[in-house]
């Protein structure tokens, strides 16, 4: 990892606005079967900008990384974001933001996100609250990230949960809520490495718990009709 905060985005690409930011791209895809990578296109889905933006919305102007493995499906492969985090690790990533999880636990996944954080870069994955596992945010090390309809801009909750570690705040725009939490997270986190560079993962973890707004999962209450 290098010394000057840099923030990798996994996801479909970002908008022509947000370019301004990005240091580096790449794209990787399957072509029968065979991973392929080279130049970006624009994002088709909108997942990507959407994630971004709640990021620098937290975050403040910092350098980007974009990794784009998502086209015009919601889909991709472990391969694809394997490749993705290994590259975002060659380009000096601080930290990265993976608003995705894969329901298949696949060796080549587990061993670039561990090759990732022996580098020291913070891997930031977004959990569903409700659900069976994902990946890569249940694997070890890996911070795992929701969305929480009580937080504000600015706020986050420590749950400490079997599906997260923390939930952040998800706006609108009606995409899934745990793809915002987690960048609106990340970009929490990217404020908090440029005020204190060299933090390793278990101050980040520690910090983020000692200051959220909500300590435990959400308790809803029936009420009477």
């Amino acid at each position: 990892m290098g010394t000057e905060l840099r923030v990798g985005v996994i996801d479909s690409g970002c908008s022509s606005a947000q370019a301004v930011q990005v240091v580096g791209a790449r794209r990787f895809w399957l072509e029968q079967g065979q991973l392929r990578e080279g130049e970006t296109l624009p994002d088709q889905l909108g997942h990507g900008s959407a994630v971004v933006a709640g990021l620098l919305r937290e975050s403040g102007p910092v350098p980007l990384l974009v990794a784009q493995v998502f086209n015009a499906q919601a889909s991709t492969s472990a391969l694809q974001v394997a490749a993705a985090v290994l590259w975002l690790v060659e380009e000096g990533a601080t930290l990265i933001n993976l608003s995705l999880g894969l329901h298949q636990d696949r060796p080549v996944l587990h061993q670039a996100c561990a090759e990732a954080q022996a580098a020291g870069v913070l891997l930031c994955a977004s959990s569903p609250a409700q659900g069976g596992a994902v990946y890569p945010a249940s694997y070890p090390g890996v911070i795992r990230m929701t969305g929480d309809a009580r937080c504000a801009a600015g706020q986050w909750s420590w749950l400490g949960s079997t599906q997260a570690d923390f939930g952040g705040a998800v706006g609108a725009g009606g995409l899934a809520g745990a793809s915002l939490g987690c960048a609106a997270l990340t970009g929490r986190v990217a404020a908090l490495l440029r005020e204190r560079p060299g933090l390793q993962r278990q101050q980040v973890f520690d910090w983020l718990r000692a200051h959220a707004t909500f300590n435990g999962p959400e308790r809803r209450v029936a009420e009477d009709v």
